[in-house]
């Protein structure tokens, strides 16, 4: 079993813009004003572009699928929430809140794996719960420890408690549940997805300690990731609405083992907690803005990890 991929599939957009549909709880997008629709969407291809060369010149195995103009899909951008892969050959479809975001899914992204030579073993099809109007998107939603089989998710209307349930029971692993808030105009609201304030390496956790408010469910997600002797790097709200802990560790040449992160994640960092990120994994950046502002999601919600083994 293994953390980290040296495989990531990414969907370059061609509508991208800030998906009203989604806004509703995800308190990290914001409009650009005064700016035409094709003008961000340019300023997204070209974020996307220089972001894929980096992973591309790291080592990693990118593959790209191109968005389609048949639908209309502005978060497209974002692959993780709609579909997982992992090592037993299995495939996750998942159910998505924004009526627009379940037009993402497409058949053809798979045809496309195959053809590079990896290996759909089995399709597990959460997505009927749309019609519950429940919901779980993907690796947004529920961050895996893939070598110690647990799943961390912080609930929220894009977080079904019971669907959750089901999938850990589904890919065999132990739920750790909690819920995370940030403060949106002196409210306490969820976090629409997980690995917003969580993200989780071979051997160290990024995570927002104070975004989980009931003690006792910080306290066991504390316990779970010391017991698994992850070093708990804590980052503060702030970082967070930096996209700090929207990160992922990555394979390059070698099986060298890279942390990716947005340029604006990056310098919100402290510098003891740059020095103590590298002690276990080398560090690349990327400027997202565009895609940070209009989207609310960064670095880790643009990759989806195939976990497949290849032919």
């Amino acid at each position: 079993m293994q953390q980290t991929t040296n495989s990531i599939l990414m969907i370059r957009p061609i509508n991208f813009r800030m998906n009203e549909q989604t806004a509703v709880n995800n308190y990290y997008q914001e409009p650009i004003d005064g700016v035409l629709p094709e003008t961000i969407n340019a300023k997204a291809q070209k974020e996307f572009d220089a972001y894929v060369d980096k992973l591309r010149g790291i080592g990693v195995h990118v593959v790209v699928v191109n968005d389609t103009k048949e639908f209309d899909t502005p978060d497209s951008i974002f692959p993780n929430n709609w579909i997982s892969f992992h090592e037993n050959g299995n495939v996750g479809l998942y159910p998505m809140f924004a009526e627009n975001r379940r037009l993402e899914r497409r058949e053809d992204v798979l045809f496309q794996l195959e053809e590079e030579g990896f290996v759909i073993n089995q399709i597990v099809d959460y997505t009927s719960a749309e019609d519950e109007d429940v919901f779980l998107e993907g690796t947004g939603s529920v961050i895996l420890d893939r070598v110690n089989r647990k799943a961390y998710c912080a609930l929220s209307p894009r977080a079904d408690e019971d669907l959750f349930i089901e999938f850990c029971e589904d890919f065999e692993y132990t739920p750790v549940i909690f819920t995370a808030n940030q403060t949106v105009a002196g409210e306490r609201m969820a976090i629409y997805h997980t690995n917003v304030m969580m993200c989780l390496g071979e051997t160290f956790a990024v995570i927002c300690l104070d975004s989980i408010d009931d003690k006792k469910e910080r306290k066991n997600v504390i316990n779970h990731l010391k017991e698994n002797g992850k070093d708990i790097i804590d980052i503060t709200e702030a970082q967070v609405n930096s996209f700090a802990g929207n990160m992922l560790q990555v394979k390059g040449t070698n099986n060298e083992l890279f942390l990716i992160m947005s340029q604006a994640a990056y310098d919100s960092l402290t510098v003891s907690q740059i020095e103590r990120l590298k002690k276990h994994t080398k560090i690349v950046s990327s400027s997202l803005d565009t895609i940070e502002t209009c989207g609310g999601g960064s670095a880790r919600c643009m990759m989806a990890e195939v976990f497949l083994h290849k032919i």
